[in-house]
């Protein structure tokens, strides 16, 4: 049975990650009403990987025999100032979301939760992942200026991407 101060942080964190998803599909809305399809479907796949790192922690609370209470789910904004402000806040909430992680994981050393690090490890990995690609996007935007015929090339190569759930560790 899993501490139930490490299970309380992980129903927060599923919550979280489901605002997230809600979070990144306010931001493809107001990019498709912009006119960048692209950055609108980078956003979508975003939200996706989201669901997905809800519903891995949510399986793994009812594995270890934790309850799963879901909480209501804040309105995101809606309104940006531009595409490149919504590179910046996503950047900004991922940075919010690695400190979540952080602290879950500092809560199953305290507890010393093996099973819960080893499990949460990949969360910490895929932290660096999302930062890092927030920040690429983000230097790529400021080079061209957030206009022209670079903000074409970029809204074209964001439209290419697509989620792939990640397979099983064996």
């Amino acid at each position: 049975m899993i501490n139930k101060e490490l299970a309380a942080k992980i129903n927060y964190q599923i919550n979280r990650e489901l605002y997230s998803e809600y979070l990144y599909l306010s931001m493809s809305a107001y990019l498709e009403d912009r006119g960048l399809p692209g950055m609108a479907n980078f956003m979508r796949v975003q939200a996706e990987e989201e669901h997905f790192h809800a519903m891995k922690l949510f399986n793994y609370l009812n594995e270890r025999g934790g309850r799963v209470v879901l909480d209501a789910i804040e309105k995101p904004k809606t309104e940006f100032d531009s595409p490149l402000a919504v590179f910046k806040e996503s950047l900004e909430h991922e940075k919010v979301v690695t400190d979540l992680i952080n602290k879950l994981m500092d809560t199953a050393i305290s507890v010393n939760d093996h099973a819960a690090r080893s499990f949460l490890n990949w969360y910490v990995d895929e932290q660096v992942e999302e930062e890092d690609s927030f920040n690429t996007i983000l230097d790529q935007l400021e080079l061209i200026g957030g206009k022209g015929h670079g903000m074409l090339m970029l809204d074209k190569e964001l439209g290419a991407r697509t989620f792939t759930p990640p397979a099983e560790e064996e």
